[in-house]
């Protein structure tokens, strides 16, 4: 049986909802779908250890169960604010039979950045797969309405934060590991109400596509994913209301992607079967086209 994707998940207009960053799962209207029912995983990653940034909520928290049904043991990092996301998401990964790793910090600290990797590697004995997937956003209006600290913690996080962590990963990725990065269809397409985050998606494009080349003679394999508009805490907290209220109206399936709609693509990349694939931007966005 098939599904229509384009009445397969709820469309816009939305309930106005503001929160502050970065946002609480739990007070989205409708809640977003990680798969917690509907993933099924067959295996493709059993055995393999996983860390996933930002793993708490969203697109993470969706890579996460889907790593965990496939077989994986998943570390997540996370803000410390957000515990309670965050265990939820353990509880997930633990129900799937795989081991749950929890570590809350945050990203634009370099000592973190290796301090998860480590307790990583000694926590399940190796590391197999790193998802670069923790970002911070904020909209902005005018030129002069981003705050230099602003701007600064955009890189910081969305581009700093992965450099640290794949540096101290390096150590542990053996021939044949992967690591992924969340960037955007806005390092194709930025938005002006977007300025710096869709900058620091355009270096997290050109990082996946340095990386693969860089480290294609150890055998690790490097990729990115490109995610439309998707249904994620990041959308009341930190986009107009006005943006929220119509949200994925603009690409051709006239709705948001549900962080579900993900997990297969990294799950894909991540996965022995992809052994060829590395230096890809695979975009997943509703049929919005991307050059």
């Amino acid at each position: 049986m098939t599904t229509d994707p384009l009445h397969r998940y709820p469309r816009p207009p939305f309930e106005a909802q503001p929160q502050s960053f970065p946002g609480k799962t739990g007070r989205m209207v409708p809640e977003p779908d990680h798969g917690e029912e509907s993933y099924r995983g067959s295996g493709r990653l059993a055995g393999k250890a996983a860390l996933i940034t930002g793993g708490d909520s969203g697109i993470g928290r969706a890579v996460a169960i889907a790593f965990a049904r496939e077989g994986a043991d998943v570390a997540i990092s996370y803000l410390p604010e957000e515990q309670k996301d965050a265990e939820t998401v353990g509880q997930w990964i633990e129900k799937a039979g795989r081991r749950a790793l929890l570590l809350p910090g945050d990203l634009k600290e370099a000592a973190y950045g290796r301090e998860i990797v480590a307790r990583t590697a000694e926590t399940f004995g190796r590391l197999d797969v790193l998802v670069n997937n923790g970002a911070f956003q904020q909209p902005n209006e005018g030129l002069d309405g981003i705050a230099d600290a602003v701007f600064e913690d955009h890189f910081r996080t969305n581009v700093f934060g992965p450099f640290y962590v794949t540096k101290a990963a390096l150590a542990h990725l053996k021939p044949g590991a992967s690591v992924i990065f969340t960037s955007s269809v806005n390092s194709k397409h930025p938005m002006p109400s977007l300025l710096a985050y869709s900058a620091t998606k355009g270096a997290l494009s050109n990082m996946v596509l340095s990386l693969a080349q860089l480290l294609a003679e150890t055998g690790v394999r490097v990729n990115g994913v490109l995610p439309g508009p998707i249904w994620t805490p990041f959308i009341p907290s930190g986009m107009s209301q006005d943006s929220v209220t119509s949200f994925g109206s603009q690409v051709p399936f006239g709705r948001p992607g549900q962080p579900a709609e993900l997990a297969s693509a990294y799950v894909m990349l991540a996965a022995d079967e992809s052994s060829f694939t590395s230096g890809a931007l695979v975009t997943v966005a509703g049929g919005m086209p991307i050059f």
